[in-house]
């Protein structure tokens, strides 16, 4: 089966990895998948290509600036993307993240509704039924929801992306998404997180089936030491003065929580250090003038992942105080190297663990957060094989397979 993949990036960021992943299990299993991203660079060992270039992306970028209208520049890059599928004639089109300006999502969509190419959309965020955000829980906005009537004056469009920082176009964006995106045929979404499914059920997209299919990851990257090794760390920890708390983001935006970990450094104990990934450059060096004694150390992104993978497994406790969120892949990874997950009650975040692997903490309770942190480190309730056991629910293998079913079961339907 030929299968093309879309979305922003490969191999970086959550989404990226996801993306890369599942190309590898396709073309391991004997399938043709294709990779196009938008930006930034694919393996060489991929077929597809990127599309996108930097003066496009900017040019959409200041669209959207002006016009708001994230999702609606590109249109030269998008119809090379078309002319490109007519050479290719995919049996299936895989959608990830249509948003991050490199695609005209009318002409795209467009030209999905007349070629009858069947079509799987896994959504990783809210944008695609709402006028302007990726999210809303930060800002309990429930304008989007259908029975509303759609969004208009967005309390957001300048402080959240996709920034639109010189007009509100929420009405016309809502609107259109909504007509452009209705009436696709043989179309399924796939989401990662049960929360996902219920907003989906409550926006214009509900005329849709749609699939909860947990994201995966490379469990044999993120995994357990063996347990000579193991055993060596457990006595090194032992006489160790701190405790190691683990916060890791791709990109630390307000809704991730970061605050809330510079307080818990504040809050905890003197032995505890917390430890956080992910933050650039001006974001360490203002951490690191606020937090001179030396408790909360900000550490720059890794793109590798089995140095992420040894940042996991030796902390004694991953935290996950995000604000929004869909079904967070840092959990799992957490997981996987045998580490237990504290986590705010915030979309699809808390349904990664159970009471054997993590605490759940309603969102922005500081002192629970303090005292679940203290609860794991030092009564220890959660073991390593719980944990690690858990995070082999979402291998990439379990999660590949659930796709190659979709993609049978709509190639089945559509013949």
């Amino acid at each position: 089966m030929k299968i093309v993949l879309i979305n922003t990036i490969c191999q970086k960021g959550s989404i990226g990895r996801i993306c890369a992943d599942l190309y590898e299990q396709l073309d391991r299993r004997g399938d043709t998948p294709y990779m196009i991203a938008g930006r930034g660079s694919i393996p060489s060992y991929m077929r597809g290509k990127v599309i996108g270039n930097k003066a496009d992306f900017a040019m959409h970028v200041l669209k959207n600036f002006f016009q708001g209208k994230a999702g609606f520049g590109s249109a030269a890059v998008t119809k090379k993307l078309l002319a490109w599928l007519d050479e290719v004639q995919p049996d299936l089109i895989h959608l990830h993240n249509i948003h991050g300006f490199y695609l005209q999502t009318e002409l795209l969509f467009d030209y999905l509704k007349k070629a009858g190419i069947p079509v799987v959309w896994t959504l990783h965020d809210c944008w695609p039924f709402t006028g302007h955000c990726a999210y809303f829980d930060y800002t309990g906005c429930d304008k989007w929801m259908e029975e509303n009537g759609g969004c208009h004056d967005c309390p957001v469009h300048k402080s959240a992306y996709p920034y639109a920082l010189f007009k509100d176009n929420t009405v016309w964006n809502y609107a259109t998404k909504k007509r452009i995106f209705s009436g696709v045929p043989n179309l399924t979404i796939v989401v990662p997180s049960r929360w996902l499914k219920e907003k989906v059920a409550a926006s214009f997209l509900k005329e849709y089936p749609v699939e909860v299919i947990y994201n995966g990851i490379d469990t044999d990257v993120f995994n357990v030491l063996d347990p000579k090794a193991q055993k060596l760390r457990d006595k090194q920890q032992a006489g160790y003065l701190h405790r190691r708390v683990l916060g890791v983001a791709n990109y630390w935006e307000p809704r991730k929580g970061l605050t809330y970990l510079e307080q818990l450094s504040e809050k905890l104990p003197s032995n505890y250090m917390v430890e956080v990934v992910g933050l650039n450059k001006p974001q360490i060096t203002t951490l690191l003038k606020k937090h001179p004694e030396g408790r909360f150390l900000p550490m720059p992104k890794t793109a590798n992942p089995a140095q992420l993978a040894a940042l996991y497994r030796t902390a004694d406790v991953f935290v996950n105080p995000t604000l929004e969120d869909n079904f967070p892949t840092t959990n799992i990874e957490a997981l996987a190297c045998g580490t237990p997950v504290v986590t705010f009650r915030t979309g699809g975040s808390p349904e990664a663990i159970d009471e054997k692997t993590g605490i759940v903490v309603e969102k922005g309770d500081l002192e629970g957060l303090v005292a679940a942190v203290r609860k794991v480190c030092e009564e220890k309730p959660f073991s390593g094989p719980d944990c690690r056991q858990r995070g082999l629910l979402y291998t990439r293998g379990a999660f590949s397979l659930k796709y190659v079913e979709l993609y049978e079961k709509m190639r089945y339907n559509n013949s």
